[in-house]
């Protein structure tokens, strides 16, 4: 039996198993030998150079990855909102290579990637899709374009990118692992787990560890807990745009909203745009923004001032330490110390080390050695 094959049947058993306490520890082991069972079928396929890739070089201050199927109208958004020409048409695949363009908001430089439109089954390949999700794992930021009449595309979406081990919004489980010489695996958790103790142990074991310190700090389902155990998830924000707004009546309003609760958005959420009318863009753009979680940082330059025309963009939670490093250079390297205004600082010139966390709209001056 080949590894394609041992995937399928390991899949067919978890369907046809029902889940109840007694069969958790089975299902757990199966749902940890599948994980294990498709990260070396993907490496096999890497490794034998099956298909062509998608490689996009990242610029700019963050990456944004816009989501959609086919005919969307992703291609005219990406147009209207950037500097960038990608080819456009009513029919599938008229995005014929990753096309990159340029957002140029608040000073900052935020790249957009208008991906060929996924497909159903892009996570097994269909469409060339594994490299077309290889390249949304690469970005900042998520954005769903759907199509006002068809909302549904949202759920499918998502599967394929959650087949694909990206985990939109939510954070990565509060599960760790250190590895031990003798006495077996030992279940540490600050909560009361639903699952029991010898399902956990199970699925450690299923992934090769046989000594082991396990600690589970929230509470987590199988396949959660699965995530905590794997180092190749990617966990990205996502927004929801609902392209095609102009075309609905104002009584066609209501149903869309319920469409889009029924698959768990909230319609106050979404943003309605018209790509081809440039209608909601300047909302849209806001709301990248604000979900990228930029931060402007305006540099005092010896001798010029402070530069309040292109600042250096970080995220929140961003250090001194992190400003060095992006501006680059030999800063990183030199630095002594740095004076810093603003709201992230106690008073105007407060004198601060790398670790100090900054604030949008700082002001910046690094002093650094001879």
């Amino acid at each position: 039996m080949g590894l394609k094959e041992e995937i399928e049947a390991i899949e067919e058993e978890i369907a046809e198993t029902p889940y109840n306490k007694s069969t958790e520890a089975h299902i757990g082991r199966l749902k940890a030998k599948l994980a294990e069972k498709k990260d070396e079928f993907e490496k096999r396929q890497s490794g034998s150079g099956g298909g062509p890739g998608y490689a996009v070089e990242k610029h700019g201050d963050a990456t944004v990855a816009l989501v959609g199927f086919p005919s969307v109208g992703k291609s005219t958004l990406i147009n209207a909102m950037t500097n960038a020409d990608s080819e456009t048409g009513e029919y599938e695949f008229t995005t014929l290579n990753v096309n990159p363009g340029m957002l140029k908001y608040k000073g900052a430089n935020i790249q957009m990637l208008d991906v060929p439109g996924l497909i159903e089954g892009a996570a097994g390949g269909r469409g060339g899709g594994k490299e077309v999700l290889s390249v949304v794992r690469t970005a900042d930021l998520v954005v769903f374009v759907l199509s006002v009449f068809e909302i549904e595309q949202y759920a499918r979406l998502r599967e394929e990118l959650y087949k694909n081990k990206v985990r939109l919004d939510t954070k990565p489980p509060n599960v760790s692992i250190r590895k031990k010489h003798k006495d077996g695996i030992s279940v540490n958790s600050s909560v009361d787990l639903d699952l029991d103790e010898e399902t956990v142990k199970s699925v450690l074991r299923e992934h090769g560890y046989v000594n082991a310190d396990v600690t589970v700090g929230e509470q987590v389902d199988l396949d959660r807990l699965i995530d905590g155990f794997m180092d190749n998830r990617e966990y990205l924000p996502s927004i929801v745009t609902v392209n095609k707004a102009d075309l609905i009546e104002p009584d066609y309003k209501p149903t869309v909203d319920e469409d889009l609760r029924e698959h768990g958005i909230d319609p106050d959420d979404a943003i309605f745009i018209s790509a081809v009318k440039e209608k909601g863009l300047d909302v849209l753009k806001e709301r990248i923004y604000d979900e990228l979680g930029l931060m402007r940082i305006y540099m005092d330059k010896p001798g010029r001032g402070v530069d309040y025309e292109e600042p250096l963009m970080l995220f929140e939670g961003d250090t001194v330490g992190d400003a060095c490093k992006k501006l680059g250079g030999s800063f990183d390297e030199r630095f002594r110390f740095a004076r810093v205004s603003g709201d992230s600082a106690k008073h105007d010139d407060q004198q601060v080390g790398r670790d100090h966390e900054l604030a949008d709209e700082d002001v910046l001056r690094i002093v650094v050695s001879r």
